[in-house]
């Protein structure tokens, strides 16, 4: 909701798996990835795809209280993360930053 509008939204992913489909579908600018999600996690979905792709952009949505799983996401290849609950300019600021 925060991005429409603003950004074309060309998919919503309900795993890592279908992330990694996805972005070879629709080769996106950015990727906002959850770290939290089943069947693969955002950090093995976010591995998986810049290996691949070394140009993709990836930012990373997790709760707070998750800086070890932030610190593997960073090291994984995620330009940055935005923590929940999300306000606009804090993910506007993200995206700014990473694209």
């Amino acid at each position: 909701e925060i991005l429409e509008g603003e950004f074309e939204i060309v998919g919503e992913a309900e795993n890592g798996v279908e992330a990694v489909n996805m972005y070879e579908e629709h080769g996106p600018d950015l990727v906002m990835m959850d770290i939290v999600m089943p069947i693969r996690d955002g950090i093995e979905a976010t591995t998986e795809i810049l290996e691949e792709n070394p140009e993709a952009t990836v930012i990373m949505c997790t709760s707070v209280g998750q800086e070890e799983k932030m610190k593997a996401a960073i090291k994984a290849g995620a330009e940055g993360y935005i923590t929940k609950p999300f306000q606009k300019p804090n993910v506007l600021d993200a995206i700014g930053s990473a694209v």
